[in-house]
């Protein structure tokens, strides 16, 4: 959905008709992103991925009925056998797929998305799932739209505190919502370079998060306090004079994620230096370290995977 935020602001700015195309429940598939959804324009044109297009045609053409009014409309779409393969998906399956008018969507829902920040969309629907009418809500409230019904509004900012995204549909008293969450992209911060440090770079941007390699403990500090919700540490540099201010930073601004590579002597130095500047155990303990999940990782390219993946499971905590 964040990849959207562009288009769906440029396209509102121009008052181009357009809707908003996303799954409201669905089984089998296979894995595949939760928050993939797709912008269609008027002309059938199609920005974004659902399903790798295996029901863009059948989504283009319920859209158009779509476009001179406000309505919303709910469309079934399955796929078996030889269409599995032909639309490159695992496995085959079948969906409910939510058509809804872009204007509808509110503008601040694409304004956060597009610079990053952690948000949620709840999206509740009439009886006959006609109407479809949304709001943005933060880790800190509502940010725009009408009044989101508390059991949603709750759900969402429980979801968007596990740093995952996802997309549930709840019954409550308002109705059914469908609560949508984009947390905040995770930026590893990696403190010392070398071949570790390129791989886990490398590693990052497959899994579509950021990545920025520094040495210096004052750049580092910099790049925490700018996403503190989304930066993960990744210390890899053993000089004394890096290392442990840059930890006494990451662990007093509550960032999601704190790991250190180093020996059993170099881990010890650096909780005596911590300990010195006012930490307790209770700080210590959020170190991860040794670092990187035990899965038996020897190479630089395994450790690069073992660290993201104990990341990984961190944010989802």
């Amino acid at each position: 959905m964040r990849e959207l935020a562009d288009t769906a602001r440029e396209w509102a700015a121009l008052g181009r008709a357009a809707v908003l195309a996303r799954p409201l429940s669905e089984r089998g598939f296979g894995p595949r992103h939760p928050a993939d959804a797709v912008l269609i324009d008027a002309d059938g044109q199609c920005h974004g991925s659902l399903y790798r297009g295996a029901f863009d045609r059948q989504l283009v053409d319920e859209a158009a009925s779509l476009l001179p009014g406000h309505a919303a409309r709910v469309v079934a779409v399955a796929v078996h056998e030889d269409g599995v393969k032909e639309a490159g998906l695992t496995c085959g399956g079948q969906a409910e797929v939510l058509l809804q008018p872009l204007p509808a969507v509110p503008g601040r829902w694409w304004e956060l998305l597009g610079s990053g920040a952690d948000v949620a969309l709840v999206t509740w629907l009439d009886e006959r799932r006609t109407h479809a009418v949304s709001a943005v809500v933060t880790r800190d409230g509502q940010a725009d739209g009408p009044d989101v019904p508390p059991q949603a509004a709750e759900r969402a900012r429980e979801l968007l505190a596990r740093h995952r995204a996802g997309r549930e549909v709840h019954a409550t008293d308002a109705g059914l919502c469908l609560v949508e969450t984009c947390p905040a992209v995770p930026h590893l911060v990696i403190v010392g370079g070398g071949e570790l440090a390129e791989l886990l770079v490398a590693q990052a941007g497959l899994l579509g998060w950021q990545a920025t390699v520094t040495s210096a403990a004052q750049d580092a500090g910099k790049l925490l306090a700018e996403r503190p919700a989304a930066a993960c540490l990744i210390m890899l540099s053993h000089e004394p004079d890096v290392d442990v201010p840059t930890l006494h930073t990451a662990l007093t601004s509550g960032i999601p994620y704190v790991g250190a590579l180093g020996s059993r002597h170099t881990q010890t130095r650096r909780a005596s230096g911590l300990v010195e500047a006012g930490l307790d155990d209770a700080y210590l303990g959020r170190i991860h370290g040794p670092i990187g999940l035990g899965i038996g990782a020897r190479t630089p390219a395994e450790t690069a995977m073992a660290i993201c993946a104990e990341v990984l499971a961190a944010l989802d905590r």
